[in-house]
């Protein structure tokens, strides 16, 4: 009986500790909100009473009912949004099967009746994984590496699914923005090539004059049914990103322009400040390296033996004896490894550490690599949309007024003056192109900042290149 109550009292104890290894839900929403705070705002939670809902809900009233600024939408998809939810939820999944692994396997309780004539047996048995209660804290530090690494996981799953948000804000803005553009070059097409008829007709223009005018127009018309689906698609985007409804979706209102750029680029040294063990992606490295390692040591045993292990009582009735008596015990049970010395588990657990320690030394070595590529994209981005603000639409505006004056003096015509107004807008046009590309390379280095780099697009020549139909007057 003594032997049995210390048994008892080391399950017991082993199930305490168990629990004391678990790590909830709460816990991983604090440590993103505290680690990704410049994503989050501090306000990433998991709804699941009807009061946050609500709360959730009536915050998606507030922004909807204003032109939705960057930040704001990033707001609202982490209230609104329901694949944020998901990805929360399924963190808690992943964080609940960790805490799983350090559970023991619940004990087996087996019940015999047997009887022999007069006599009647019926036994009792209590067994357990003896092998698996040596491991125990081994177990215990698995656990606590993988509910690390499945923190580490819903910090970056949201800072991606920020980034994502923030960037497709930006594509809806700039898609708005060139859509007007666009439709200024159909108008100022079309009245050129009304004003040509007009003069084919008395006989001031050749049918060739007039054809160049109409083929400009058929051209702008082209392009602003392919400006509008543009538009149509990035607000399109956003609203999937933001997870609106329908009647949603009709209150969105985005700003008219895209923000001014800051005054001065990010300093090279406080990005490459970043590149760190801080990092997610080094941390997600790192707790699966860990989890690798600890789990090699943990089943390289099992590979090998499993033992149960069970304490028996038995109790023997002689009907014809009128006698009754107990019998108490223990058994093990021994795999016996003679047909699979488990060689083949062995070299599985050899290679998955192998991959592990290899990914990581991976991810370190291209942290630094990811951050200045994504710093050449960022200036480079930044450098061509101030380029486009200080030099080229100055300039444009100062030739477009000139050539008002021109005009004004008569030295000019009318069509000059057209072509003229259209090259501007052409050029407005590309530098909300080159607007758009810094802000979009803004959000992916501000992931690629914190260890979660996104598609960084660099910008190319041909991003400043004025449309064919802009050119054709």
């Amino acid at each position: 009986m003594r032997r049995t109550l210390q048994i008892a009292s080391i399950a017991l104890a082993a199930a305490f500790l168990a629990g004391c290894a678990s790590v909830g839900i709460d816990d991983a929403l604090k440590e993103t909100n505290s680690s990704a705070s410049q994503f989050t705002g501090g306000k990433l939670e998991l709804s699941r009473t009807r009061e946050q809902r609500e709360a959730r809900t009536a915050l998606s009233e507030e922004l909807l009912g204003k032109p939705l600024s960057q930040d704001d939408a990033v707001r609202l998809a982490l209230a609104n949004s329901p694949a944020v939810q998901a990805l929360i939820a399924q963190s808690w999944a992943d964080i609940a099967a960790a805490n799983q692994t350090s559970r023991l396997t619940n004990p087996v309780f087996s019940f015999e009746r047997m009887r022999l004539g007069d006599e009647l047996e019926i036994g009792r048995l209590l067994s357990f994984g003896l092998v698996d209660l040596i491991l125990l804290p081994q177990r215990l530090s698995i656990s606590r590496s993988q509910a690390a690494q499945a923190q580490v996981q819903l910090s970056g799953t949201v800072v991606d699914q920020v980034t994502q948000v923030r960037q497709a804000w930006v594509r809806a803005v700039a898609a708005q923005q060139s859509l007007q553009y666009a439709e200024q070059v159909k108008e100022s097409a079309e009245a050129s090539a009304e004003l040509a008829r007009r003069m084919q007709l008395v006989g001031n223009f050749s049918k060739l004059q007039r054809a160049r005018q109409q083929v400009f127009y058929a051209d702008a018309t082209t392009q602003l049914a392919s400006a509008r689906h543009a538009a149509t698609a990035a607000r399109e985007e956003l609203v999937r990103a933001l997870g609106l409804d329908d009647a949603q979706a009709a209150k969105l209102k985005l700003p008219e322009r895209l923000p001014d750029l800051p005054k001065a680029p990010r300093e090279a040294r406080d990005v490459a400040a970043t590149a760190s063990e801080q990092r997610l992606d080094v941390q997600q490295a790192r707790a699966q390296l860990d989890v690798a390692g600890k789990s090699q040591g943990i089943n390289l045993l099992s590979t090998f033996i499993d033992v149960e292990a069970g304490i028996r009582r038995d109790t023997v009735f002689d009907n014809a004896a009128g006698t009754r008596g107990t019998r108490r015990g223990f058994e093990l049970d021994i795999r016996l490894p003679l047909f699979d010395w488990g060689s083949a588990q062995r070299n599985a657990l050899n290679a998955q550490a192998l991959a592990a320690a290899n990914r990581y030394d991976a991810t370190v070595r291209g942290a630094t690599s990811q951050l200045r590529e994504g710093y050449s994209a960022y200036c480079t981005a930044y450098d061509i949309a101030r380029h486009y603000r200080d030099e080229i639409v100055p300039l444009r505006q100062a030739m477009a007024d000139e050539n008002v004056l021109r005009y004004n003096g008569m030295l000019i015509g009318v069509f000059e003056l057209l072509a003229e107004a259209r090259d501007q807008i052409a050029s407005v046009n590309n530098a909300i192109n080159a607007q758009q590309q810094f802000w979009l390379t803004d959000a992916a280095l501000a992931a690629s900042v914190i260890g979660k780099p996104s598609a960084m697009t660099a910008p190319t020549a041909s991003a400043g290149a004025p449309p064919a139909a802009a050119a054709a007057h």
